[in-house]
C-alpha cells in the first residue's frame, strides 16, 4: 500500500513528499559521517564494519539538526498541529547498514528524554525513569504524549529491501489503542527528503533489510512537543524553539 490519503487525525501518520532539498539531505550525509567519524559520545551502535546503526543526543553534537525542520512546509505543520509554542525535544539517528540489519517488533514510542530523575512523591505524568546514553529519560502518559509529533526525514531511498517501517492506522489515539489491526498495516515507502509524520502513540514496527542488500536506511528521527513546560518540575533534556520564535522573543 502506498501512503497517498492517509490522514494525521484519522490515521497517525502521512508523508510529506519532497520536504527537504536534495542538497539539505547530501549535506546531512556529510555532516554524520564526519561526526560518526570518531569516538562520539552521540554514537550509541557501531558494526563491526564501522556503520553507524543508531545515534543519540544530535540536539548537542550536530547543529544542522536544530534547522533542518525550520522550513515553511514543515514549520507550518508544526505550528497547526501543536500551537505557537512547539520546540523539538529529541533527536535520533538510525540506518540499517547492509552488513548489520536489525528488526524490531511492534510498539509505539512513549518514552522521553527530561534533565534529570527527581526524586520524591511518584508523579502521575511521568514514570520507570531510566538512562539512555547518558541522558536521564522517563515514560511520558497518554495526555503527554498526544501534545507531541515526530518527524521522520528520510536520507536513503527506502523499499521493501532495506527494512521500511511499517505503521497500524487509527493505532495512535492512545496506549491501549490497536487501531485497524496488524492485518491492515501499512509498509512505509519513500524517497530521500521525503517526512514521514506519525504521532508518538501509533503502533510501529520493521523488519530486516534483505540479504545481501547494498541499501543503508538512514533516518533523521525528530520529536517536537507543543510546550516547553513539563507537569511536576520536570524539564526536557533539550527544547530548541523555532528560529523565529526565538528573534520574536529578543
Amino acid at each position: 500500500m502506498t501512503t497517498t490519503g492517509w490522514n494525521l487525525q484519522r490515521d497517525g501518520f502521512f508523508v510529506l513528499p519532497s520536504a527537504i532539498s536534495t542538497e539539505m539531505v547530501e549535506r546531512l550525509l556529510t555532516v554524520f559521517d564526519e561526526t560518526f567519524d570518531d569516538d562520539s559520545p552521540s554514537v550509541r551502535a557501531r558494526s563491526s564494519r564501522g556503520h553507524i546503526y543508531a545515534a543519540r543526543n544530535l540536539i548537542e553534537s550536530v547543529p544542522e539538526v536544530t534547522t533542518v525542520w525550520q522550513v515553511d512546509v514543515l514549520l507550518s505543520l508544526l505550528f497547526t498541529e501543536l500551537g505557537p509554542g512547539f520546540g523539538l525535544v529529541r533527536a535520533l539517528f538510525f540506518d540499517k547498514p547492509p552488513e548489520r540489519t536489525w528488526s524490531l517488533p511492534w510498539h509505539k514510542d512513549t518514552s522521553i528524554a527530561v534533565k534529570e530523575h527527581l526524586a520524591g512523591s511518584p508523579s502521575p505524568w511521568l514514570s520507570r525513569p531510566t538512562v539512555k546514553a547518558g541522558v536521564p529519560h522517563m515514560i511520558a502518559c497518554d495526555s503527554l504524549l498526544q501534545q507531541m509529533l515526530t518527524l521522520r526525514i528520510h536520507l536513503d531511498p527506502v523499499t521493501d529491501e532495506n527494512g521500511p517501517l511499517r505503521v497500524i492506522p487509527g493505532s495512535h489515539v492512545d496506549s491501549d489503542s490497536i487501531g485497524v489491526g496488524a492485518d491492515r498495516e501499512v509498509t512505509i515507502h519513500a524517497k530521500p527528503g521525503d517526512v514521514l509524520v506519525m504521532r508518538p502513540l501509533i503502533t510501529h514496527a520493521s523488519g530486516s533489510s534483505s540479504p545481501n542488500t547494498l541499501l543503508h536506511r538512514r533516518i533523521l528521527h525528530l520529536e517536537f512537543a507543543a510546550s516547553e513546560t513539563l507537569p511536576d518540575g520536570y524539564q526536557w533534556h533539550n527544547f530548541v524553539a523555532p528560529l523565529e520564535k526565538e528573534s520574536d522573543s529578543e
